[in-house]
């Protein structure tokens, strides 16, 4: 076999330039993703750091003017939260609204009951979102 004239090697891009333009291209990429995989890893780790918060409705009650709800929040001892209490008409339109400052306690999980002043009759009450301040 002959080999190929330079002309037909550039035409295809097989000169020592673009082999190494290639190979300079090959391990910044490859630069790149380890980069990102570290950056992901050190955030990761550290993200673990705040509370963690876990709320359920337990019971709901309703009459003309005002609903209650019963929910259980889970939170660190010793954290503050807010939670926001909505009541739901039949057609899932809200009728009342009310964020509620949960003090900080010394248990874990603790029952919680609210209640919500109604526009109009409510069908349910929940509670929408909890967070921490």
């Amino acid at each position: 076999m002959t080999e190929a004239s330079p002309t037909l090697e550039s035409r295809y891009g097989r000169t020592p330039q673009d082999r190494r333009r290639n190979r300079l291209f090959g391990f910044g990429a490859g630069g790149a993703i380890i980069l990102a995989a570290l950056v992901w890893v050190i955030w990761v780790a550290f993200d673990g750091t705040a509370p963690t918060m876990e709320v359920r409705d337990i019971a709901h009650s309703s009459t003309d003017r005002e609903s209650s709800v019963t929910y259980e929040l889970s939170l660190a001892p010793g954290t503050e939260a807010s939670c926001a209490v909505q009541a739901l008409d039949e057609r899932h339109g809200i009728v009342g609204w009310k964020v509620v400052e949960v003090p900080a306690s010394e248990q874990y999980t603790r029952v919680l009951q609210e209640t919500v002043r109604t526009t109009a009759p409510a069908n349910t009450a929940l509670i929408y979102k909890c967070w921490l301040p």
